[in-house]
């Protein structure tokens, strides 16, 4: 595939800003497989909600006849505090109290008859890293589950207090990944735990030249023009997502940060920008996308972010629908956009979705 190369100043200037700029492959399994992984996780919806005062609320749906809930210090603990028994379809609520205080709660969902689920809250609550929440617990096309406990996005992890630390500690959190620019490293550097590996996947980085795949002036006029159209209330993030797809130095990036999430096989994986919601948003959309969760889902996760920064308009929608978009136009569908863009193969999307699904 061409690429250009320009000397434009005002787009040079605008990819080391990291702030305008900042911000599956692969089609999914034969209908066989589908009902294959759908007998062997009966779940079609499930969910886990810490409310304010410490108590849980869950819910799922299922085909069992009856569902027995465990709740568990790790997602991978077969035993723990028994919760109770409810329909195949129902819902538990975890009073204040009953359980102690643990690094993180996670709820195994034991169905009568097929395989148990783990679901749990997002959110670790960590003091000073509000957008800090977990990718797992969605539900795919074909009938997986991705993992939780696995994969975290984040805000910038600068300001982490002893206490989340320690929080991260206790998940087993042993490989950071930076999307943040040179200077943002440099004036807020990540605070980690003791043993946790440290790797930078520069989304605006020069490392590779400033290069495009398409025109970027016309990537340029046509997001403003996008941007005006829609009443977009940061154009310069309007402007932005686009370029995360036609810019080449953030196919490295991005392709450095799925070859991460799928290697580091010793623990969880937290990859982050500085608010968490730009560059780790398109991030979490490329993951999530490989993985085979369906669009909407991938956009309510995107849009999550207005929650968990508590600025209702920290995303919008149509940002991430303009990156989407510039896939179809370069590339002409995602699968592509995998293959020749983030130069990932078949073999490297299956290794990450057995790491990641639900068998």
């Amino acid at each position: 595939m061409r690429t250009h190369r320009i000397a434009g100043a005002v787009l040079a200037t605008a990819l080391l800003t990291g702030t305008a700029m900042a911000p599956a492959a692969f089609a999914a399994p034969p209908a066989a497989a589908s009902a294959a992984a759908q007998s062997a996780v009966p779940f079609t919806a499930a969910t886990a909600t810490r409310a304010a005062d410490g108590g849980y609320a869950l819910s799922w749906a299922s085909p069992a006849g009856s569902v027995t809930v465990t709740a568990v210090t790790s997602p991978d603990a077969t035993t723990g505090t028994a919760l109770g028994t409810a329909p195949g379809t129902g819902s538990l609520t975890v009073a204040p109290g009953t359980l102690p205080e643990a690094g993180r709660w996670y709820f195994r969902l034991v169905p009568d008859s097929g395989s148990p689920l783990v679901v749990a809250d997002r959110s670790l609550g960590l003091e000073s890293a509000r957008n800090f929440r977990d990718i797992g617990g969605y539900r795919t096309t074909d009938g997986h589950w991705v993992r939780p406990g696995l994969v975290y996005r984040s805000n910038k992890l600068s300001g982490l207090t002893d206490a989340d630390q320690q929080r991260l500690v206790s998940q087993n959190l042993t490989l950071d990944v930076d999307l943040r620019n040179a200077m943002e490293r440099h004036d807020d550097p990540d605070r980690l735990p003791a043993g946790v590996t440290y790797q930078v996947a520069d989304v605006v980085s020069l490392a590779h030249g400033i290069r495009f795949h398409d025109s970027a002036l016309m990537t340029l006029a046509e997001a403003i023009a996008a941007g005006l159209f829609s009443g977009s209330s940061n154009l310069g993030q309007s402007i932005g997502y686009p370029f995360m797809v036609n810019f080449v130095g953030a196919d490295y990036a991005f392709h450095d940060l799925v070859t991460a999430v799928t290697t580091n096989t010793s623990g969880a994986t937290v990859f982050h920008c500085s608010a968490g919601k730009d560059r780790t948003g398109w991030g979490t959309a490329v993951l999530l996308t490989l993985l085979g969760v369906p669009r909407e889902t991938v956009e309510a996760d995107f849009l999550a972010s207005n929650e968990y920064t508590g600025n209702p308009k920290a995303v919008e929608l149509d940002w991430l629908r303009a990156a989407f978009a510039e896939v179809d136009h370069i590339y002409g569908d995602f699968d592509t956009y995998v293959r020749e863009g983030l130069r990932l193969d078949a073999a490297a999307v299956e290794t990450l979705r057995a790491r990641m699904l639900t068998a």
